[in-house]
């Protein structure tokens, strides 16, 4: 989740989150006053991921507290920032007074979770009616302490050039989009199909990648690469493997444009006709932006958004902020959090990055629900409400500890296999299925 781009938009977007704060005295935030908090000089140190739309808030909260200076560092994903944090917590040394901690990472966490501090102990029992239950439940250890405050959740849409469509003869309107794919009841069949017909007409790919389809298909489950009781669920999983055969004939047959995750030269193949779809959660919104406006394109290049999603609902990611027992500034980081994670941040941050709000009152501000930078982009699409409809249904599915390997180093390679044409699927299916065994099983 890397490159956004701030704009004025954005920004005046966020002084209206400043100006809620200042009315009310920043008691949706956390104050040093409210909290008792030193007053002292001192650095708060934070370490973020991908687009997570947080430096203009990192600016409003050092104005209103004079006396802390915020050193951000953001890495370019969410698999880079989990061997960050594994390295520095193995050193015991070197982790940030506030850590942004990835969804598909967070059973890792869990595992040492005395190692971060108890936020019920810095104000959390005061608000931990802000989220959706299952965000505060999954951040909560079985002990009982909330270990993180929920950034964004990760529900998921279906992104779309209204510009190849038109080439390919299908509609471009996104009501009649959403319809074309099956509406309330799409299946990952409808997607194919419709894939069929945009490649027999255009010769060209469906989607950038299989590796993005296989997520959303895991993801879409009840219980994805671990059971809820924490063992794995992938070997003899039937169902799994029947979506994987899906995509892997699919893939087959033209359909991926067999792109490196996270690599689209830098942009040129959302603006050149690579490929026309793309699964969205919130947060890639801001990724899709940034990579057609660093390739030179803009909201003319016919980047779209529709409400629906093969498979039915589906959730992607979604963040934590946690605060180390290395700190040495607990109270003062778990304010930061705090005000960073309010209804206001999480409102102001997605007209940002488009990370939709796991706070429920920032669900339906209008700073969401309404028109921002980010939505005229993508041809004025009502992003924040199509992403509201398209987190109904999400259930927090459980991760397990190596649950990101199993995504990167099990099927990344599996991804690989189908998108050259190298192996099909039951033969990359048995492929991932050895890697599964010399990297977790046997571990």
């Amino acid at each position: 989740m890397k490159l956004s781009r701030r704009t004025t938009g954005a920004a005046a977007l966020a002084g209206v989150a400043a100006f809620a704060l200042l009315a009310t005295g920043c008691s949706s935030g956390g104050s040093a006053s409210s909290t008792g908090s030193s007053t002292d000089p001192i650095t708060l140190t934070v370490t973020t991921f991908g687009t997570m739309g947080y430096d203009d808030l990192y600016k409003q909260y050092e104005s209103l507290h004079p006396n802390i200076t915020i050193k951000a560092t953001n890495i370019d994903t969410g698999d880079n920032a989990k061997t960050d944090w594994q390295t520095k917590e193995a050193a015991g040394a070197g982790l940030p007074d506030v850590q942004a901690v990835e969804e598909g990472w967070l059973s890792a966490v869990m595992q040492v979770s005395d190692q971060f501090n108890d936020l019920s102990q810095y104000g959390a029992n005061d608000i931990k009616d802000r989220w959706v239950p299952w965000k505060l439940a999954q951040a909560t250890d079985a002990n009982g302490r909330i270990i993180g405050y929920g950034s964004d959740i990760g529900p998921e849409g279906l992104c779309y050039n209204s510009a190849d469509f038109a080439a390919a003869g299908l509609p471009t309107d996104r009501d009649q989009v959403a319809a074309l794919f099956g509406g309330d009841n799409a299946t990952w069949d409808d997607y194919f199909k419709v894939g069929e017909q945009y490649k027999a007409a255009t010769g060209k790919a469906f989607y950038d990648q299989s590796g993005f389809i296989w997520n959303a298909m895991v993801n879409q489950q009840k219980e994805g690469y671990y059971k809820t009781d924490g063992t794995l669920n992938v070997d003899g999983n039937t169902t799994l493997e029947g979506l994987w055969n899906k995509l892997a004939t699919a893939t087959s047959s033209g359909l991926s444009a067999n792109q490196t995750a996270w690599d689209w030269g830098k942009g040129k193949a959302f603006t050149d006709g690579t490929f026309s779809t793309f699964v969205c959660p919130g947060w890639m919104l801001g990724v899709v932006k940034g990579q057609v406006e660093s390739a030179g394109g803009s909201a003319t290049t016919g980047w779209d958004f529709a409400n629906v999603f093969p498979g039915g609902a589906a959730n992607w990611g979604g963040s934590f902020l946690t605060v180390p027992t290395q700190s040495k500034h607990p109270q003062e980081a778990a304010d930061l959090a705090a005000f960073l994670t309010n209804p206001q941040s999480q409102a102001a941050a997605f007209g940002v990055a488009g990370t939709f709000p796991s706070d429920t009152a920032a669900q339906t501000d209008p700073a969401v629900t309404g028109t921002n930078d980010l939505s005229t982009f993508f041809n004025n699409a009502p992003i924040g409400t199509i992403l509201g409809e398209r987190a109904k249904g999400v259930v927090a599915q459980y991760k397990g500890p190596d649950d990101s390997v199993i995504q990167s180093q099990v099927f990344g390679p599996a991804v690989q296999e189908i998108d050259s044409g190298k192996a099909d699927g039951p033969t990359s299916w048995n492929d991932a299925i050895t890697l599964l065994n010399q990297l977790v099983v046997n571990q």
